[in-house]
């Protein structure tokens, strides 16, 4: 596990310029399991998701032979969103591989934030071309989720919730290549071991129950899910030690649960947030959850990024 100091000096290090983010209490759900359902509102983070937590960490704490040449990242949209940001905070050219798919919100997000952004093929040849690039252009990678400064910086979302739900017995935490659950089961082991961690990724990108079942990163030769900011193909070599160790549960849904999930955040909880942050509030919703018997349960909320066009479809 990442040790808790390390989470500890990237909260010290990003305080300044990303303060926390809300927990918000959802009415409806609460009524409907009996307990307090609270929701970890990281779209309302710069950006739009908890990507720059990560993307800032790394670049503050980058030394001078890193930042020389560039940048690169390969994403889905936010993490190239969050770290774009971070860049033009410190000055630092960018350049950013994403899925031809992606959302044309995010590419643009991107642009309009300094970085240079490609669009090519899927995620796995996304990842081709970035490693092609790094080669030809002398980038340092930014790998969206496997690297101990990134996880440390999303890890800070568990120092929050563990500060501002000190009833919570359960989290339950978006999966796509790991980052975040990384992070947030790092800090709590250290500091609340027995909260149960639930892991919820989209039944067509389920990379990290591919990983639990080969006992090692596997990567997968199809994503196939709306939630694009989970379609990792496979997830890392330091998320999925972690993730094992540290995550109780591990589940699926579908894009069908996804869109209801999404239904209920616009209409009920009144959040806009995109299909990948509603995966937890779906696994509620279908009741596939084994929630521990008393307590707070918080759902991460991971962004609300999409174009009115993306939206449409969900409505």
């Amino acid at each position: 596990m990442l040790p808790l100091e390390r989470i500890l000096e990237a909260q010290r290090r990003i305080a300044d310029s990303l303060p926390p983010t809300p927990l918000l209490l959802d009415h409806v759900l609460s009524e409907q399991f009996g307990r307090r359902i609270w929701l970890k509102g990281e779209l309302f983070q710069r950006t739009g998701s908890f990507k720059p937590r990560g993307g800032l960490n790394w670049l503050r704490s980058a030394g001078d032979a890193e930042l020389a040449g560039g940048l690169g990242a390969v994403s889905a949209g936010n993490h190239a969103l969050g770290l774009a940001w971070a860049a033009g905070e410190a000055g630092v050219p960018v350049t950013i591989v994403m899925p031809e798919n992606a959302s044309v919100f995010k590419v643009e997000g991107s642009r309009k934030l300094g970085a240079e952004v490609i669009l090519h093929g899927d995620i796995n040849q996304a990842w081709e071309l970035m490693r092609k690039l790094v080669a030809e252009r002398g980038l340092t990678l930014v790998h969206p989720y496997d690297d101990e400064r990134i996880i440390a910086g999303q890890g800070t979302v568990g120092l929050e919730i563990l500060e501002q739900a000190p009833e919570a017995t359960a989290i339950l935490c978006p999966v796509g290549g790991g980052g975040l659950i990384a992070g947030i089961g790092s800090a709590a082991a250290a500091l609340k071991p027995e909260l149960a961690l639930i892991g919820v990724e989209p039944s067509g990108a389920a990379s990290m129950a591919a990983a639990w079942s080969a006992g090692a990163p596997e990567r997968l030769a199809r994503v196939a899910t709306c939630a694009k900011s989970l379609g990792a193909a496979i997830v890392g070599e330091h998320t999925y030690p972690v993730c094992r160790k540290t995550t109780q549960t591990l589940l699926q849904v579908d894009d069908d649960a996804i869109g209801r999930a999404m239904r209920h955040l616009l209409y009920q909880a009144k959040l806009l947030a995109e299909p990948g942050a509603a995966v937890g509030v779906a696994a509620l919703l279908e009741g596939a959850v084994a929630l521990p018997f008393e307590g707070d349960v918080v759902v991460v909320i991971t962004g609300g990024n999409m174009s009115p066009e993306e939206l449409t479809d969900f409505l």
